[in-house]
């Protein structure tokens, strides 16, 4: 008989509660990254009661796993589970949250598996462990919750029939020694986030270059070649900050040595300060696995796992001593020459799609984990140790990485995959706000101008502006015909500089996502934005007859627009399409380059031509922006500042400034400005900064005031 307990909960911090279910052990994603709680901002949110649900919650200790199960409303709706591709609302599905490189099916495997789920009821569980959780969310039903109308003669009555049924509870399969739990809760879905990126220590903030425009060169570029690409940027007046080394740069590589080729690369230093005196980070890919001819090698033997990966080393980087010897190789030949990150491939493991390639679960480390918790784990042992490497140099990072996990907020690394379907790219952005994840959808090719303009367009408005020519050779200009409406794109995004940044300095201090899904974004009401029209079926599509055949129509969830800050929202178009609807939050919205007005609360049709990507911006809203600029300002540059207040409303906003490089903001060195326009007793615009005068050296050289625009001017 399994034993069916119910749960005792211990206040945390405010609005987080934790029980251990079972008797964990070993490591966790929260203890590895041992981040401290935002303590300060989570106080600032105040109190929160237990949620109902939480307090219902029973754990049922079975042979070999133990259940923990919690109540469902029959409308409540489930988000979060980390980088999905597929869905937005997770309700009714069944996730298997493992770390894998190909997730091709709607199974919940992914680059970053997160065993967080949020409520559109406001609260979330969390379940920290190295192992695989199963959550059922909604997808099961017991049989004493069964009931005699739901079994339905399906030949009589096809319409009412369903696969899924409408179950009373979710259902979180922990491995058998159990784990921690927490319950996180908040008036809504995004304040239960901003709480859960509080618990992990804040969100990332990213150095200003990191958010111009990045540029990977194809991998067997020499260092001629690479300038020489770099340069083209500057003659066309295309932004781009950040040019990226793909695998060719090691001496070896698959497995990779971590050490320059000198027939491509034979005086790095110069390399990489001649790309610095013209604007350019470097950044280099790597990935975990390590070459028998690598200078490492030897030292990293003894203290790598029992299996191999391409013929090569994975290391035990729960180990200080592996973690030693990898970070002193890199400071010594990558950091102190100037290098500014890393792109971190291949963390993740793939065994049952196109090709195996991983060490498997049945591994074991020195350490004593298993190759399971240890894929698990692996993305965020990388991001955290490179992420000190600059910490310890007082340089922020920026970077990339495919695998990542719970408890990733505070890490500078923004999420990627090799597979590349524009609208799963676009789903996943939105996805992984519920999880203290960045997700860019990068460019590398495009099967024609119109597919290049459409994923151009959009990657301008994610966490990090790329384009990936290391297989395709592709530049900004590939199609002529429209290299202006991708220049435009870019120089706009450099433009939205001091907005961008603004959105990630509040990221990190009260843990609000700068890129948000809807269910994130408040409609007025409490809950999440679209409220009932993000259940509405989509018009005019045909019968799936394979998805029909167990039932359900298909429903609109709008993961396929998404808010940027707190008064952009962006509705990208994908080849093939002319026009799309548009869900706004009630309000009223203007085109940000049509200068059109639009009532929000409801559903528009838009039809903006290919020049242009539907972006809306709220009423009385003010985007700090600058003239675009090559790259972003170094330390110590100065640009003018341009507050542009929107509409007809009076407004408000918070401008953030620091110098952009360092981590001197965390002693204090920065500052938020206060931004207001409103009327003024004669009925003319008037606006004000307070904090201007503060301290500071303030990155802007100078003040223009532009009011009541309908369009960017």
């Amino acid at each position: 008989m399994n034993d069916m307990s119910t749960l005792q909960w211990i206040e945390h911090l405010p609005g987080i509660w934790k029980t251990t279910a079972g008797s964990p052990q070993g490591l966790t994603p929260l203890n590895l990254m041992g981040r401290e709680p935002k303590k300060d901002a989570l106080a600032r949110m105040g109190e929160r009661a237990l949620p109902e649900e939480a307090a219902q919650a029973q754990l049922e200790q079975k042979p070999r796993s133990a259940v923990l199960s919690l109540p469902l409303s029959a409308e409540e709706k489930l988000y979060g589970l980390g980088l999905q591709f597929m869905k937005l609302n997770q309700r009714g599905r069944t996730r298997f949250l493992r770390v894998n490189s190909d997730p091709k099916q709607d199974t919940g495997e992914s680059h970053a598996p997160v065993p967080f789920v949020v409520s559109d009821k406001g609260y979330g569980i969390l379940i920290d462990t190295s192992r695989i959780v199963t959550a059922h969310l909604g997808s099961t039903v017991r049989l004493a919750e069964t009931r005699e109308a739901q079994a339905i003669d399906r030949n009589n009555q096809r319409k009412e029939w369903k696969a899924t049924l409408v179950s009373e509870r979710m259902e979180l399969v922990l491995p058998p020694e159990g784990a921690e739990v927490y319950v996180i809760a908040g008036e809504n879905a995004l304040e239960v986030v901003q709480r859960y990126n509080l618990l992990c220590g804040g969100g990332a903030l990213p150095p200003r270059w990191g958010l111009g425009f990045w540029h990977r060169v194809p991998t067997l570029f020499t260092d001629r070649q690479v300038v020489e690409e770099a340069l083209e940027y500057r003659k066309r007046e295309f932004p781009c900050d950040v040019i990226g080394l793909e695998p060719g740069w090691h001496s070896k590589s698959y497995p990779v040595t971590y050490e320059w080729y000198e027939g491509r690369y034979p005086n790095p230093t110069a390399f990489i300060e001649e790309l610095e005196q013209n604007g350019f980070k470097v950044n280099l890919w790597e990935h975990p696995y390590v070459s028998p001819e690598a200078g490492i090698y030897e030292a990293l033997r003894p203290l790598s796992g029992t299996h191999s990966v391409w013929g090569g080393l994975a290391p035990d980087y729960s180990l200080e001593a592996a973690q030693s010897v990898y970070k002193e190789q890199h400071r010594r030949e990558h950091v102190e020459l100037g290098v500014s990150g890393y792109k971190l491939d291949e963390c993740d493991g793939s065994e049952l799609t196109n090709n195996s390639w991983m060490f498997p679960a049945h591994a074991e480390f020195p350490s004593g984990y298993d190759g399971e918790q240890m894929r698990q784990l692996y993305g965020l042992m990388f991001q955290k140790m490179t992420a000190e490497l600059y910490q310890e140099a007082g340089r922020r990072t920026y970077g990339l990485v495919r695998a990542s996990g719970a408890g990733a907020s505070s890490l500078p690394y923004v999420l990627y995959s090799d597979l590349y379907d524009h609208k799963q790219f676009i789903r996943a952005l939105c996805n992984a706000s519920f999880s203290g994840l960045l997700w860019t959808p990068e460019v590398r090719k495009a099967k024609d101008a119109e597919d290049w303009v459409r994923r151009m367009q959009a990657v301008c408005f994610s966490p990090m502006a790329m384009l990936n020519a290391w297989g395709d050779g592709t530049k900004p200009w590939s199609f002529p015909e429209v290299e202006h409406i991708v220049r435009h794109y870019i120089q706009l995004r450099m433009r939205l500089l001091p907005y961008l940044y603004s959105a990630f300095a509040r990221y990190s201090q009260d843990g609000t996502p700068p890129f948000r899904a809807m269910p994130l974004v408040s409609d007025g009401e409490g809950r999440g934005g679209a409220g009932g029209v993000a259940s509405a079926a989509v018009k005019g599509e045909a019968v799936d007859t394979v998805d029909a055949a167990y039932g359900g129509s298909k429903k609109r969830e709008w993961d396929d627009q998404f808010m940027v800050g707190d008064d952009l929202l962006v509705a990208p178009l994908f080849a093939g399409e002319t026009e799309r609807d548009v869900y706004l939050p009630h309000g009223r919205w203007y085109g940000l380059e049509s200068g059109e007005a639009y009532e929000g609360g409801g559903v528009i049709r838009v039809a903006p031509g290919l020049e242009r990507i539907p972006v809306f911006v709220r009423d009385g809203a003010i985007l700090p922006l600058t003239p675009w600029r090559p790259h972003a300002p170094r330390a110590g540059e100065q640009m003018p500042l341009e507050l542009c207040h929107f509409g007809e409303a009076a407004g408000a906003c918070e401008l953030y400034d620091d110098d952009g490089v360092s981590f001197a903001y965390e002693r204090g060195e920065s500052v938020w400005r206060s931004i207001e326009v409103k009327r003024a007793a004669g009925g003319a615009w008037e606006g004000h900064i307070s904090g201007h005068e503060a301290a500071f050296p303030s990155t802007f050289s100078e003040v223009r005031w532009h009011f009541g625009l309908r369009k960017l001017p």
